[in-house]
């Protein structure tokens, strides 16, 4: 029970003090004039004004409420390395059991790993908790933790002391990798460097040395070991093997005793990119589709073209003096001796042999194609003559050999059976032709005969082979065996896809990856893998999919298309994802390597120290024993040795309120009127 006088002034304040002013300053002039009832008057005055505030009695019967502490528990993943989690149950048991003891209201939160690779959030959920209960009655609040709190820096302002139980054990220590320094692009050929360090952290064993070793793998490959020191630095030259994506990863062995290795490895995806592009187009003779080619190449900036055309054969008798001519003479040597290993695709365009090449000139590209170099041939009637470049020391990497035929008549360019599963003519884009037609008309094709090696994509006149490409060693070749795909630039019947066409079968004879018939790939988009497969044979078997932590999932994967196959991952953990499908290897980092729960994992006071120190509290270790809870006045220190403290809040919940007028109205107004009165018959001296 608890008693108050209130007040209920009748008027506003200022105009009570205002009356009573007045009145008090003509009670002083009746006083200074020595009148014997100048008292009298001013006690009726000073009761008037009581009168006018109305005193009253206030009566409350209240009821105490109990003191809330708050408990938000750590449960994320580096509160599982070692026995921090049966700490940490541990310690909320017997947390638990103190607060009922001392009649504190319990309220328990557990906080898990943050989405986004966000990291524990435990402040975010202590200002949560706060938001439910009413602030007067919080009386402290403790998190139990490992102290590897992402977010101390939104530690909300709390009314009591904040206090962490910290998990953990002398002697942990642990040892990470860190990857400083990638770019995203590199050129391919050329050598850049990674920047990485491997620190050991925590209470690190003598026996552990200064050396680590540590393993590099591109794309899953086998990996290659190194040692390097501990703690420092390290500038690693690396070459990417491929255009497009490389995914390098990094390892760490696991050593003797340390807290765990998520955060011994580290993925690193570059996009390998060429610096410029180096084709050598000769041109046989002049003819319709000689600028196509010349405007495919030179559109793309990165292209460095070389182009020869063959105006004048040295055979030619047009009676025109040398010395009157300005041709440029073909530098044969240089192009085809010293220089053929720069190119990155050489075109033969309508040529045929008339001497200008000699055949030892010819077979070095031959030896080019063979050590890993590119070659296209657009073959016309000259592919079919007596001089057809079939005919010289290229015929052994040629995928296909002439018949002297040459089939001039309308047709209409068709996908093969696996054309349609071959990334270079599968889904080209249709529409283009008139009358229904998919794609517009050519007119003349050379009759070949295709190796049984190499592979048909498209075909012509009566099905037979138009655009044929072959593997030879480490190099790739192709052949189209029409010089009618300028008609498709012109529109002629609509045209066709001519610039996709010959970009893909650039591509692909420079062996980029995302042209690759036989594949197995895979992309992310937010945690979600989505695996493809192409292949030119039958529907592939099941992906085998080794998630960051080894467990091994089976994927069935769906024709979504000739020759392609898709199925899709969810990717529960960030990390470095592995999938194999017969032979076939590839890997796809989600996330970090290490997730932000794994790059520190010691045990520290340190993020939560300001956040504690601000509210008085303080900092217990589990290892050391459960510590006592003990009430301590707001504004007392409330940590101590084996102890920690909460503040008493005394809230109440008010179950009846009374209000009773001290004195009543009429009385006032009688007291007031009695002591005027008295006044005046003293000052009347009756």
């Amino acid at each position: 029970m608890a008693r108050d006088i209130l007040f209920d002034p009748m008027l506003p304040l200022w105009a009570i003090a205002l009356l009573a002013g007045v009145a008090l300053a003509i009670c002083l002039l009746a006083a200074w004039r020595r009148l014997p009832g100048w008292w009298l008057r001013a006690l009726g005055v000073g009761v008037l004004a009581v009168a006018l505030l109305d005193p009253s009695l206030q009566t409350e019967e209240r009821e105490p409420l109990s003191d809330i502490l708050l408990v938000v528990v750590d449960d994320s993943a580096s509160q599982r390395l070692s026995d921090r989690a049966e700490q940490s149950e541990a310690a909320l048991a017997d947390l638990l059991q103190e607060a009922e003891a001392d009649g504190l209201d319990t309220r328990v939160a557990r906080v898990g790993d943050g989405e986004g690779d966000a990291g524990t959030e435990a402040m975010t959920t202590l200002s949560e908790m706060l938001a439910e209960v009413p602030r007067d009655r919080v009386a402290g609040a403790i998190v139990i933790s490992d102290g590897q709190i992402h977010d101390a820096d939104l530690a909300p302002a709390l009314p009591a002391p904040l206090h962490l139980l910290r998990t953990g054990r002398t002697g942990d220590w642990d040892r990470r990798l860190i990857v400083s320094n990638a770019p995203a692009f590199a050129i391919l050929d050329e050598e850049f460097t990674i920047t990485l360090r491997i620190e050991d952290q925590g209470d690190v064993p003598a026996e552990i040395g200064t050396d680590a070793d540590i393993e590099l793998a591109i794309d899953g490959g086998q990996p290659q070991a190194y040692r390097i020191p501990v703690g420092e630095d390290l500038q690693l030259p690396v070459r990417l093997p491929h255009g497009g994506r490389n995914v390098i990863e990094f390892r760490v062995p696991e050593a003797e005793g340390e807290l765990t290795t998520r955060n011994n490895a580290a993925v690193v995806q570059i996009n390998g990119v060429r610096d410029r592009l180096r084709v050598l187009l000769v041109s046989g003779e002049p003819h319709p589709g000689q600028r196509t080619w010349r405007n495919l190449l030179k559109a793309d900036s990165a292209v460095d073209l070389v182009h020869f055309t063959i105006l004048r054969p040295p055979g030619k008798q047009d009676g025109v003096p040398v010395t009157e001519l300005s041709l440029i003479a073909f530098p044969t040597r240089e192009l085809f001796f010293d220089k053929i290993d720069e190119f990155d695709l050489i075109i033969f365009d309508r040529y045929q042999r008339r001497g200008i090449l000699p055949a030892i000139y010819l077979d070095n590209v031959r030896q080019y194609v063979e050590d890993g170099g590119a070659l296209l041939v657009a073959a016309g009637p000259d592919f079919a003559s007596a001089d057809s470049i079939y005919r010289s020391p290229l015929a052994p990497i040629l995928p296909a050999a002439p018949t002297a035929i040459v089939l001039d008549q309308p047709f209409t360019p068709a996908i093969s059976e696996t054309g349609a599963k071959h990334p270079v003519t599968g889904d080209l884009p249709t529409g283009f032709g008139t009358d229904g037609a998919a794609w517009g008309r050519w007119f003349r094709q050379i009759q070949v005969q295709a190796n049984a090696e190499a592979q048909i994509v498209m075909q012509g006149v009566d099905e037979e082979p138009l655009l044929v490409l072959d593997r030879v060693k480490a190099g790739r070749v192709a052949l189209l065996g029409s010089d009618q795909v300028w008609l498709w630039d012109r529109g002629y019947e609509g045209g066709g896809p001519q610039a996709e066409l010959l970009r893909r079968l650039a591509h692909w004879l420079m062996q980029e990856p995302e042209l690759e018939e036989e594949t197995l790939s895979a992309t992310a988009l937010g945690q979600e893998i989505t695996v493809t497969r192409r292949t030119l044979g039958d529907a592939p078997g099941a992906v085998t999919v080794t998630a960051p932590d080894g467990t091994e999932t089976s994927l069935t994967l769906e024709e979504q298309g000739p020759g392609r196959f898709v199925g899709t991952v969810d990717a529960t953990a960030q990390g470095l994802w592995r999938l194999a499908e017969g032979d076939r290897e590839t890997v796809i980092g989600i996330g970090p390597a290490a997730p932000r729960e794994f790059v520190e994992t010691i045990a520290t006071d340190a993020l939560l120290a300001d956040a504690t120190a601000a509210t008085n509290g303080g900092t217990a270790i589990v290892e050391a024993g459960a510590p006592d809870l003990r009430p301590v006045r707001e504004g007392r220190t409330a940590v101590g040795r084996g102890w920690l403290g909460w503040t008493p809040r005394e809230a109440y919940l008010t179950a009846d309120v009374r209000i009773l007028s001290l004195v009543p109205a009429w009385l006032f107004l009688l007291l007031a009127t009695g002591l005027s009165i008295w006044a005046w018959l003293r000052e009347g001296k009756r």
